[in-house]
């Protein structure tokens, strides 16, 4: 009987981990009875033995945390992955959201964010390659060297470095592939931000 005591508490740990990392926040004893296939009353016994011993558990009566996912490091953002980005010529592209991403603000930091998919080879000196999500923070503003989400002069969009303002005012936005573009940049008169690259999520 023991055994399967310990069994249904870890599968209620390991469930009550999972909804956190995908939802942001605490199961409710009616989430975890109907994926444990156990009443409420079964599941409420258990939380608060499990509060009470060694399983990194915290149940407080309304919420659930682990020692993995708490509210210290669990705040989320949802960002939507909204196709791709031109990494080479500027061109038109219309916003069409593929899917909806939750970023923990323990890695990604806290902010409003959405995830492009990185299209051509001009951003590799700056370790962003085909296929690779970019997670941009949505603003308005940018650094000199920060890689932007940025609108050139015929309302086209693309990625690249902000290289700061030419003696006419006039902004920079420089490739960073020094093998095939060398020193190769976009004069735009009028930039607008539409975001700076904050993280690039690559498959191994």
């Amino acid at each position: 009987m023991r055994s399967k005591c310990s069994e249904l508490k870890r599968n209620i740990y390991n469930f009550v981990n999972a909804w956190r990392r995908d939802n942001g926040k605490s199961p409710s004893l009616k989430n975890i009875a109907n994926e444990m296939g156990v009443s409420r009353t079964t599941v409420y016994r258990y939380l608060l033995e499990m509060n009470d011993e060694n399983w990194g558990l915290t149940y407080t009566g309304d919420t659930i945390e682990t020692k993995e996912f708490n509210s210290e490091n669990t705040y989320l953002s949802t960002a939507k992955v909204v196709g791709s980005i031109p990494c080479g010529e500027a061109t038109p592209e219309e916003e069409y959201v593929e899917d909806y991403i939750n970023l923990p603000a323990s890695l990604f930091g806290k902010g409003e964010f959405y995830i492009l998919r990185a299209r051509g080879d001009s951003m590799v000196d700056a370790g962003i390659d085909e296929g690779d999500l970019i997670v941009i923070r949505k603003q308005q503003t940018a650094d000199i060297c920060d890689i932007v989400v940025a609108l050139d002069d015929a309302n086209c969009n693309t990625l690249k470095r902000f290289g700061g303002f030419d003696d006419e005012g006039n902004a920079i936005l420089e490739y960073m592939n020094q093998e095939v573009y060398p020193d190769k940049t976009i004069i735009v008169k009028e930039l607008v931000v539409q975001g700076v690259a904050k993280h690039v999520i690559k498959k191994l």
